[in-house]
């Protein structure tokens, strides 16, 4: 039925006979003759409709956006004055001799041969016509591209694709599980996995040394432009292994996954502590493409009768810090008052600032509402520990450190887009030394990451100051965001059992909820570690897209639900019945 693809005709093929079949992108008419752009996966070729063949150009007139047609004829060059360097084909063209429409098509609800704003709504739901956009169909064939490039780096490292149970337990992994109930089973219920993550831990203790995946995996959780209810990952996990050895291996994966799909060298991976890379930058997912930096200076506040600065200089839970913006002396008070309300969603009470008009003139050159409130000497010192330079502008922020690095970390981030002050198209670095837990509102701890992660020091090191451990985890960022995470696990069973009790588990709920993991590390598990990329962010940062939707072929809305097939909808019944369930009538119906 098809000779060749649309996009991968050229000049050296010129003469050939050919069929091709595909959909009508565009129809123009031009003084007699008929013109189709063709398009099918690989791309657009321009037919030529000649009234010659008189009984293929009447059917050529019936033809309109979207029809599917089949055509043979052959390829030629295009006319002088013609020719389209937009189209890779567009110095050929195919001078149609037989033309079939296999299926008219109804006007599409919207235009598919240029993006259109259309609403969200109704692209998803009808999706299979969004999907025929060249913009959107060559985001999902680059997808593509990727999955081949990462499955080929990792097979070269001796990783092994394997898969894990879609139908598994509930465990308590950070978010909501998607339950499903069990037929079989009444009253129980299985879980969809929110990772493989004690799966992958198990085949390195049943001893395949080497695993990958690329995973499905299911989180019942609010969503924002980079998460969905079902996404996937990249999931490896290796055994007689520690932390460069994993961070050499998926550096060598993007290294090559960015230099075939995108001809980009991805350079170095520095490494940051996350102690720096909160105090540096206020986040723990860095855009190292940002030159500006945060810098403490609470100890030249403590003795300041400025509470609002003396207050958080004081409290171990605070953080003073500074921002310098150069040649920010040139913001408006408007652009000012905008940040200010920029910083305060994120919870800051307001925004100090110091406009250095001339640094030279000492205090004279300066301009700032809170001068009056700061000794001479230290708002001196204040700018020479910021490095401070004529026409400079210093941001402030003093409160709890939690709120000064999300308000400020967000605020550095801002300026860098808005003032144009990235340095590099491509920035990726590693975040390691997290704390093994963070304090709960109940005075309890929580796992900062998973509580399979292996604690840096010995279970009496982490049992006697659990507040002051370290994990052995690391993300990997690029661009400020965080598109991978792991950490080298717990293989022994007295360590996990120790880090379940922190974490307020006792023995009886540990041996209910991971019995069969805790008896596994008993019988052999050897030192292992892996991470997991999130496939979908990657590839929507690699295209430049503005949400992980953008690079799903199916997505879900901000709601969790289908519009195309309308999923959830209700079940009968006789469904409910079956699977021994009834339904509550939710209050206010």
């Amino acid at each position: 039925m098809r000779s060749h693809y649309c996009g991968d005709l050229r000049p050296a093929q010129i003469g050939e006979q050919l069929s091709l079949c595909g959909w009508v992108h565009r129809r123009r008419d031009h003084g007699g003759v008929i013109f189709i752009d063709l398009r099918d996966r690989s791309g657009l070729i321009q037919l030529v409709f000649d009234p010659d063949q008189a009984e293929t150009f009447a059917l050529a007139e019936r033809l309109r956006s979207e029809f599917v047609i089949g055509v043979h004829g052959r390829l030629r060059a295009r006319p002088d004055g013609t020719l389209n360097a937009e189209m890779p084909t567009g110095e050929v063209e195919v001078l149609a001799a037989d033309l079939i429409i296999f299926n008219p098509a109804k006007t599409p609800p919207f235009p598919l041969d240029e993006y259109h704003a259309s609403g969200e709504d109704v692209r998803l739901r009808h999706r299979y016509l969004d999907l025929r956009r060249p913009e959107a169909a060559a985001r999902l064939q680059f997808r593509a591209r990727v999955t081949r490039a990462i499955r080929a780096a990792l097979e070269a490292e001796g990783f092994a694709e394997m898969e894990t149970p879609i139908l598994t337990r509930e465990t308590p992994e950070g978010a909501r599980d998607y339950l499903v109930p069990s037929r079989t089973h009444p009253g129980e219920f299985f879980a969809l996995p929110q990772s493989p993550q004690l799966f992958k831990q198990l085949l390195m203790v049943a001893g395949f040394d080497r695993y990958y995946q690329i995973a499905r995996c299911f989180r019942d959780e609010d969503l924002r432009a980079d998460r969905q209810p079902e996404f996937t990952q990249v999931d490896l996990e290796a055994s007689f292994v520690d932390e460069s050895d994993i961070m050499g291996v998926v550096e060598n994966m993007l290294r090559s996954l960015f230099q075939q799909c995108l001809d980009i060298d991805l350079g170095d991976f520095p490494r940051l502590t996350y102690a720096d890379a909160m105090r540096r930058y206020g986040s723990d997912r860095p855009d190292l493409r940002n030159p500006l930096e945060l810098v403490d200076i609470a100890d030249l506040m403590e003795t300041v009768d400025f509470k609002v600065f003396q207050g958080p200089a004081r409290d171990p839970d605070g953080r003073v810090a500074a921002l310098r913006l150069p040649g920010g002396a040139s913001l408006s008070r408007k652009e000012i008052d905008g940040y200010t309300e920029y910083v305060g969603v994120y919870g800051a009470r307001g925004l100090a600032y110091i406009k250095v008009n001339d640094v030279e003139a000492g205090v004279a050159g300066l301009q700032s509402p809170i001068l009056k409130f700061l000794p001479e000497a230290v708002v001196l010192q204040v700018l020479e520990r910021v490095g401070a330079a004529s026409g400079d502008l210093v941001f402030f922020g003093a409160d709890k450190a939690g709120t000064v690095n999300e308000s400020l970390g967000a605020l550095r981030v801002k300026l860098g887009i808005d003032r144009g002050l990235l340095q590099a198209t491509w920035a990726p670095c590693w975040v390691v030394d997290f704390p093994m837990f963070e304090a709960d509102a109940n005075g309890g701890w929580t796992a900062l990451h998973h509580p399979f992660t292996q604690p840096a020091g010995s279970v009496q090191d982490l049992l006697n100051d659990p507040g002051s451990a370290l994990s052995r985890a690391y993300d990997v960022v690029l661009n400020g965001t965080e598109v991978g995470g792991g950490s080298i696990r717990i293989h022994q069973s007295e360590m996990q059992s120790a880090v379940f009790s922190l974490l307020g588990i006792d023995p009886q709920q540990a041996e209910q909820k991971f019995g069969f993991l805790l008896n596994a590390l008993r019988y052999g598990a050897p030192p292992h570690g892996g991470l997991a990329l999130g496939l979908d962010r990657l590839v929507m940062l690699m295209c430049g897209a503005d949400s992980i939707r953008d690079v799903i072929a199916f997505p879900k809305t901000q709601s969790a639900a289908c519009l195309l097939t309308q999923a959830p909808s209700p079940v009968s019944d006789q469904q409910l019945k079956e699977l021994n369930l009834r339904l509550r009538t939710p209050s206010g119906n």
